[in-house]
């Protein structure tokens, strides 16, 4: 199949180009900038989700198109509200009428936990608005899909806009482990690895037209990880801060607010222990430095 991936430079798009490209699919990347992690077997489009001709471009013969562009980190959206509707919605509404005049089989849009929240700022905002977008233009035009509600994402090729990403190095660094946020914190850690895979799996028949949440297997209190993290690092239980800060815009034990925009809850038969996940974001980290 030919598979486009808008915002397939970056860190779980880059993750799901390999996994189709290792399926013997014809994967096209399309992004704002060139992906350091591409392959001799993927194309690289550069261009924006506000270009029209650029994106009719990126998705022409296309059979499945993904889209994991746009602003994804809350404190971006926070500060940049314009920015955050115009490049989350409106491109989007953009990729969506560019499938739609190209005749693909499916979209699959990445979104998140904090559609169903009362948390989650203007990125939330955001979020809900496209999926409505989506949805519609299924009814309207009859262009099917699939929504991708992904929690706590970590793992190889995150930066620093990723939560444990920057709990990570700022631990290396400092010797504190240390979290901004409320000390009744809970998340539902998924390796980048499960939910590239997870994703992929959503291309089958039982997902179309369906909202699917992608999360670590359960809930996690983050100061049962931030000890396990202390423990890995070798510091002692002294090492793990708090930071009490409501940190706006995240939610604290659960994402859900009642709302009826409901999604089936998908877990891979297999996933990368957090443990072992941890291991390989200390290792990836210590390289870069």
């Amino acid at each position: 199949m030919k598979i486009t991936i808008c915002g397939g430079s970056g860190f779980l798009g880059s993750h799901i180009a390999d996994e189709l490209s290792n399926a013997e699919h014809e994967v096209t990347i399309f992004d704002i900038m060139e992906s350091p992690w591409k392959n001799i077997n993927q194309k690289m489009l550069v261009g924006s989700l506000l270009d029209k001709k650029a994106i009719n471009e990126a998705v022409k013969d296309s059979d499945y198109v993904f889209n994991f562009a746009g602003i994804s980190d809350i404190g971006d959206a926070n500060l940049n509200p314009h920015k955050s509707a115009e490049v989350n919605i409106l491109g989007n509404l953009n990729l969506l009428d560019a499938c739609y005049q190209a005749k693909i089989k499916r979209y699959i849009f990445a979104s998140s936990l904090y559609v169903y929240s009362n948390a989650g700022g203007f990125y939330r905002c955001s979020k809900q608005a496209s999926e409505s977008y989506v949805e519609e233009y299924q009814k309207i035009y009859g262009l099917d899909y699939t929504i991708l509600r992904y929690g706590s994402l970590y793992g190889p090729r995150a930066d620093k806009t990723n939560g444990l990403y920057r709990i990570v190095q700022s631990a290396l660094k400092s010797g504190i482990v240390s979290y901004e946020g409320d000390v009744d914190a809970m998340r539902e850690y998924i390796h980048v690895d499960d939910a590239a895979r997870a994703s992929i799996d959503a291309l089958s028949d039982e997902f179309k037209n369906k909202s699917v949440v992608l999360t670590g297997q359960e809930p996690m209190r983050v100061i049962d990880m931030l000890k396990m993290l202390a423990e890995i690092l070798g510091y002692s239980t002294e090492s793990v801060k708090f930071i009490e800060d409501k940190y706006a815009g995240h939610y604290v034990r659960t994402p859900y607010a009642y709302q009826p925009k409901l999604g089936r809850k998908y877990i891979p038969p297999m996933h990368v222990d957090l443990g072992q996940g941890l291991l390989q974001v200390i290792n990836e980290i210590n390289r870069e430095s």
